[in-house]
């Protein structure tokens, strides 16, 4: 699994770690790491340009020693100094005597456009906004040149602990970072900025219980997929119900039934209008025309997509004392304190304009803080909320406890019906005796690598998600 911490979290485990060492030292694995990052970039270092964008703080003396190991190795490295008289005294010894010079930020522009690379080191892991003027200017100088940019810890400009970005930020091809993931490096609009991640291991010793962020892997999940035992017959598997549909939208209920079939419960049962559409495409299927509490035993409900106006089944639903996910209308028509009252768990799964009327904030808000938004959702309603888009997060019920980001998925999934597939496949899990953290998590995991397996590069429909599934278990568990 990886794993972020916040900015005091991690400066804590510097202190304690600088402490044991002598003087320096810390500074100087952080900058051999960096260096042979950045000589892996280059492919020849003899000969290369380099720029180093220098800014007060230990970013910026990371960024000079290591560009004075790059200077060793060949390399003309020019540091451009946003702050000479706060520069690093020993990085810019180190780098003068290696044979790099400095300059002011008035002549930074021109440098960097004539770069093989740029180093950006402005701005550390406690830096708040967006970049200021000068640095700002050098930023879209090396936008403008297409210029390599490795930036140090993460880009200047974005916001370790949320993933914010407030004004102007670095836009880097590779960051290496240092002890650990920071939030802001996993989760959009910041994640945009980083481009590759590469952690450097400097000997931190960080507290578990301090985990800001987790992300799954392929083993991670393998452990939390449901596998039947020999004795195992369709009910011990888990039934999971789909109230869902509509006469304006029955593809939402087959959508939302195709998924649920791939997701490890024994068995699915439908309840809606959209009946013979879901029984023409799965037979399959158990379906009723009784409503949701007469439907038969069930281990957890799905609710909510293509449902319209159909209040009455989501508050008939919110009343079974099973899991439930909601989704899509559902999430519309729930009423809050009935779903803040279940004694069952709960896991909503809005998109970002669905969590945006929730919160009563404009979508635009919810995608600039993605993590602030999600564990406030999740507080609100006291439910876990997976909170779907280009970083989809999962926050636990109450918004207390690490959250956790999907690494998986592409662009391609932003299409119509894929998110009937998620509830389906999610609500399933939950079924299948997953905890709403747990299912909401692997389920995005299956999700997005199904998404990426059937998209290939190219368009892909919501029925190739799902028919995609069982691919991305296979891949998963093997």
């Amino acid at each position: 699994m990886r794993t972020a911490y916040g900015v005091e979290t991690v400066r804590a485990a510097e202190r304690e770690l600088m402490a044991r060492l002598p003087e320096g030292a810390l500074m100087q694995r952080a900058a051999a790491g960096l260096a042979a990052a950045c000589a892996d970039l280059l492919g020849r270092v003899y000969g290369s340009r380099v720029v180093l964008l220098v800014g007060s703080g230990d970013n910026g003396g990371d960024a000079l020693y290591a560009g004075a190991r790059l200077a060793r190795r060949g390399a003309g490295v020019t540091a451009v100094l946003l702050s000479p008289e706060r520069a690093h005294p020993g990085g810019l010894t180190a780098l003068r005597k290696a044979g790099g010079r400095s300059v002011g930020a008035d002549v930074g522009g021109e440098l960097v456009e004539r770069a093989d690379l740029v180093v950006d080191g402005v701005v550390g892991i406690g830096g708040k906004g967006g970049l200021r003027p000068e640095a700002a200017a050098l930023a879209h100088a090396a936008e403008r040149a297409r210029v390599p940019v490795v930036a140090v810890d993460l880009p200047s400009g974005v916001d370790a602990d949320t993933g914010e970005v407030r004004g102007t930020a670095m836009r880097a091809d590779l960051t290496v970072t240092f002890g650990t993931h920071k939030p802001g490096l996993l989760i959009d609009p910041a994640r945009e900025h980083a481009g590759v991640v590469r952690l450097v291991d400097i000997g931190l010793t960080l507290p578990h219980d301090a985990v800001e962020l987790e992300a799954l892997q392929h083993a991670d999940v393998a452990r939390l997929l449901p596998v039947p035992a020999a004795e195992s017959d369709k009910y011990r598997r888990g039934v999971v119900g789909i109230a869902a549909g509509s006469a304006r939208y029955p593809g939402a209920a087959v959508l939302a039934v195709s998924g649920a079939l791939r997701g490890g419960a024994g068995a699915v049962r439908y309840v809606g209008p959209a009946a013979d559409a879901v029984i023409a495409r799965f037979p399959e299927t158990l379906v009723s025309d009784r409503g949701p509490a007469k439907a038969g035993r069930v281990q957890a409900w799905v609710v909510g997509p293509g449902a319209g106006d159909d209040a009455a089944t989501v508050a008939e639903v919110l009343a079974a004392d099973v899991p439930v996910l909601i989704d899509a209308d559902g999430l519309r028509l729930a009423d809050r304190e009935a779903v803040r009252a279940r004694t069952a768990p709960t896991l909503m799964t809005p998109h970002a304009g669905e969590a945006a009327a929730l919160l009563g904030v404009t979508r635009e808000e919810v995608e600039a803080a993605r993590l602030t938004s999600v564990r406030e959702l999740a507080a609100r309603y006291g439910a876990t909320v997976l909170l779907k888009g280009s970083t989809t997060l999962v926050a636990g019920a109450g918004g207390t406890g690490p959250v956790r980001v999907n690494p998986t998925g592409t662009s391609w999934l932003a299409t119509a019906g894929s998110g009937d597939v998620l509830s389906g496949l999610a609500g399933s899990l939950l079924a299948a005796g997953l905890a709403p953290l747990d299912a909401g998590s692997a389920g995005a995991y299956l999700h997005g690598l199904s998404g990426r397996f059937a998209a290939d590069g190219a368009p892909v429909g919501a029925h190739d998600v799902a028919e995609g599934i069982p691919e991305a278990w296979r891949d998963v568990v093997g």
